[in-house]
């Protein structure tokens, strides 16, 4: 049994009081268009203000008075001495190392502000769009690596928000989202889109609240190569072509019992990669650029078929040679799993949610099942750690490359195994290399498009060889 590679190369709210899954199956002959994220009910649509606050484009529709949470999770911080300073008596920071452009597809006009108390930080800029913010796509400002993603209907401060890291202590952190479109641990180009602009948080309406930071503090923010003047309308210079991603996986696509490694390619169309021994590699097209993928033994017939997750839709595709089944789960903000949860037939489709923590399975007869399982940077794994039969749950842990496998005693007691493996930074891959019935464990190295086998008799047992396969495209750094 093979289980479904990681996705954080491509997080969220919990449940409402009410269903926790908008369920419905039905057959198409073709990829749906992607869907944007739609405005939450009571909300406005894009350009029509709430009443009694500011309309989108006003200077004052900024950050609510409340001040940024110091607990957030990676968030900013003012420079020594900038506290209780007017914009016009601060000091200009240096120019930075990162080539920054503005934080919005090509050749948007964009106007930012700030204003003597903005919290964390009046070097903070907050972005309008005289057409109306809500909805419209944030990208990243650089090339970098996500590493904050918070998201969840009720959150304080930044409600929804990104932070990038640029490497050489800068980092960017994009505030207020209305829709969070990527991972923790996942490599971003400039251009890349992160989420939608909204208002959530400490809002008085929609805009972006975007931070440039070296050690954590906010600094000045610049653009293509100038520092940006506050109250001033530009238009986007972030008009590179994206670099296109590949995101490890692996199953056993051709009923030969051990999984074969795969990629699958965000490009335009996105497709998976799959190995083939002896032959040229098998590409199979699904989704657009901006989908997760997701593998299950979608028809219960022992192998691996190719599915997508609509992050901002929620739409689950699956597919079985030509036919496509389409299902609804979770939030935008989740990541796609999928395992046996029963241990009987075809695979059932899941989520994890990485505001609280847990995976959200999706059983054989619509009712779901929560299990709370590492924390919200962690990685979701899957895999039958024991071979019986039933996909048990795990995370990765890539800042200290570790494993932490969920398992149950003959008792029916669960208990956790921790195995280190890896490198900080590589991407968890689990597969049945040897074809035994127990799922092994494995990382894929970004720079190198490594994919490193370990080799023991039970994931929990001692690592024997490490077997390497080098496939897909390595990511720059």
């Amino acid at each position: 049994m093979a289980s479904v590679g990681a996705l954080v190369l491509a997080a969220a709210a919990a449940f409402g009081p009410s269903a926790s899954a908008d369920t419905h199956w039905h057959f198409i002959h073709g990829v749906g268009a992607h869907h944007t994220a739609k405005p939450h009910p009571g909300k406005p649509k894009p350009g029509k203000p709430k009443p009694g606050k500011p309309k989108p484009g006003d200077d004052d529709a900024n950050d609510a008075g409340a001040p940024h949470d110091p607990t957030a999770t990676n968030g900013g911080k003012s420079l020594p001495g900038d506290e209780g300073l007017s914009p016009t008596e601060l000091k200009p920071t240096a120019a930075p190392l990162t080539a920054y452009e503005m934080p919005f597809p090509c050749n948007e006009v964009w106007t930012g502000s700030t204003r003597a108390g903005h919290s964390p930080s009046v070097r903070a800029v907050d972005f309008n769009y005289a057409g109306g913010d809500l909805g419209k796509p944030v990208v990243a400002a650089a090339a970098g690596t996500v590493v904050t993603a918070v998201v969840g209907p009720d959150k304080p401060s930044y409600g929804q928000y990104v932070v990038i890291d640029h490497g050489n202590g800068e980092s960017t952190l994009y505030g207020h989202l209305d829709s969070v479109l990527v991972t923790v641990g996942q490599v971003v180009q400039a251009g890349t889109q992160l989420g939608t602009v909204g208002e959530t948080g400490n809002a008085s309406g929609p805009h972006l609240h975007f931070e440039e930071r070296v050690g954590g503090a906010v600094v000045d923010a610049w653009f293509h190569g100038a520092r940006f003047p506050m109250g001033s309308a530009q238009a986007s210079q972030n008009c590179g072509a994206v670099a296109v991603t590949d995101i490890p996986l692996a199953g056993d696509m051709y009923g030969g019992q051990a999984a074969e490694v795969m990629v699958y390619r965000k490009s335009a169309p996105a497709a998976f990669h799959v190995t083939r021994t002896g032959a040229k590699e098998r590409v199979i097209k699904l989704g657009i650029g901006s989908d997760q993928p997701v593998l299950g033994d979608w028809d219960g017939n022992g192998r691996v078929d190719p599915g997508v997750r609509d992050p901002s839709s929620r739409q689950f595709t699956m597919q079985v040679k030509h036919t496509k089944t389409t299902v609804k789960f979770g939030k935008s903000g989740d990541l796609p799993i999928a395992g046996n949860w029963d241990g009987v037939g075809a695979w059932e489709i899941g989520v994890r949610r990485p505001g609280s923590g847990k995976f959200i399975l999706r059983m054989p007869d619509g009712t779901v099942t929560k299990v709370p399982l590492g924390d919200a940077n962690d990685v979701p794994v899957t895999g039958d750690w024991d071979g019986n039969g039933v996909t048990d749950l795990g995370v990765y842990d890539q800042a200290t490359a570790t494993f932490t496998l969920l398992q149950t005693d003959p008792m029916g007691a669960p208990f956790t195994t921790v195995i280190p493996f890896g490198a900080p930074g590589d991407v968890p891959v689990t597969g049945d290399w040897d074809g035994n019935g127990i799922t092994d464990l494995g990382v894929w190295t970004p720079t190198t498009a490594t994919f490193n086998k370990r080799g023991a008799v039970a994931p929990a047992g001692a690592t024997g060889r490490v077997k390497r396969l080098t496939f897909g495209r390595p990511v720059a750094r």
